[in-house]
């Protein structure tokens, strides 16, 4: 099985593409490292003062995967002070 959570997030006061890109990339490094999950920027990548990225899991447990992928969610919303989550998704396939 996989699991796909895809997180939509602000980024107030950022002023350029290269602003974003420096607050995203540790944030990405930090959900493979802590989370064990693959991370990346999937949308919103000319927007300056937003992104979407997109975490995915793979294991044969699918409560697993969603207990996991909620933990990456709740850590984003409370661990990380450069933005705020303005929706996510998580999907089980």
């Amino acid at each position: 099985m996989i699991g796909i959570l895809t997180i939509h997030l602000h980024l107030p006061g950022c002023t350029s593409l290269k602003e974003k890109r420096r607050r995203l990339k540790p944030l990405i490094a930090r959900l493979h490292n802590k989370f064990n999950v693959s991370a990346a920027e999937m949308d919103r990548q000319d927007a300056w003062q937003e992104a979407v990225i997109a975490c995915a899991l793979v294991n044969t447990d699918m409560i697993h995967i969603q207990r996991s992928l909620q933990s990456v969610l709740k850590w984003v919303e409370g661990n990380w002070p450069d933005g705020a989550v303005i929706d996510d998704r998580l999907e089980i396939l």
